[in-house]
């Protein structure tokens, strides 16, 4: 017999309240920035649909990168690069954010929805990274995050979608063999942990070095201290852009708030339940509620099975 709850969408009341509160609270203050592949789109086209959205100046500042950059009025700079990973570099553009907030939400939505208006497309060949600030995260938070990402990790590619080809090189499933030296040697310091991701210290990790082809690199955090999701496939759906930089910031959140993770017993994916674990989780994160009802939406509609019925709808008798 399938498996439903009762009242689906709401927050458990007194002590189990009081800490999903905390956990959304500690969501909101967290920063991030993403990463948007684009082609049919020059990169000044592109800065001029960011302009149209966030004011400020246009500067064409070229380099080996050929960047235009849009300096906002608050000072923040979004840039407009080329990327070796898109088909074509005359015609396309990597829009890259500055560091956003939680009220910048809609600013960042706007951008998404002038570049589709511009001309931009976002096909199979294109990603959406996000990156979340690390902050005054401690190394036990890091590995909460990184042991909770590793064990519903099948259940975020298929809720994300994420290509195949893209999980063959540019974004590989988490490492195993990085899960058991954080398991054999339960990392103290930031160090420990540059070992046990490395597999050695690395004091001067290089832009390009391979371990960043991850889907949750923390390649990332020694280089930029931040934590990047690299899961996501390309989009120009304004809503689809904002739950994934949710679920990023919420997996985040709960690894700062979890007492303590754990990555044993991985947790397999199965089809007929997917779309139910996959609506347990994200209430879990605290996603509930219907300021988050456009997020659930999109983070389960990839998935098949039910998101009342665990092991799907019973047959009418």
């Amino acid at each position: 017999m399938g498996v439903t709850e009762k009242n689906t969408d709401k927050q458990p009341n007194n002590h189990g309240g009081n800490k999903m509160q905390n956990q959304i609270e500690t969501m909101k203050k967290l920063t991030y920035g993403t990463e948007l592949e684009l082609e049919s789109i020059t990169r000044e086209r592109a800065a001029q649909a960011v302009q149209s959205v966030v004011g400020g100046r246009v500067r064409h500042e070229g380099g080996s990168y050929d960047k235009w950059t849009v300096t906002a009025p608050d000072g923040r700079v979004w840039s407009m690069v080329s990327d070796a990973s898109l088909s074509s570099r005359a015609n396309s553009a990597e829009v890259v954010t500055p560091i956003l907030r939680w009220e910048d939400m809609e600013t960042l939505q706007e951008v998404v929805r002038a570049l589709r208006r511009a001309g931009a497309t976002a096909p199979r060949t294109t990603s959406q990274h996000i990156h979340v600030g690390a902050g005054e995260m401690t190394v036990a938070q890091v590995i909460n995050l990184v042991k909770m990402e590793y064990k519903q990790e099948e259940l975020l590619i298929k809720s994300l979608g994420t290509h195949e080809s893209r999980l063959a090189r540019y974004c590989r499933r988490t490492d195993a063999s990085f899960i058991e030296r954080i398991e054999a040697r339960r990392p103290k310091t930031m160090r420990e942990l540059n070992e046990a991701w490395y597999g050695h210290y690395n004091e001067c990790p290089t832009h390009y070095d391979s371990t960043r082809y991850r889907f949750l690199n923390l390649h990332a955090l020694f280089t930029k201290g931040t934590l990047e999701w690299r899961g996501p496939n390309g989009s120009l759906h304004a809503g689809e852009v904002k739950a994934r930089i949710i679920l990023a910031l919420a997996m985040t959140a709960k690894a700062i708030t979890a007492k303590c993770a754990s990555a044993k017993n991985r947790r397999e994916y199965n089809p007929l339940s997917a779309k139910y674990d996959m609506r347990i989780l994200v209430l879990h994160l605290g996603l509930s509620g219907d300021e988050f009802k456009n997020v659930r939406m999109h983070l389960l509609k990839n998935l098949p099975g039910s998101a009342a019925w665990k092991n799907g709808r019973p047959q009418a008798a």
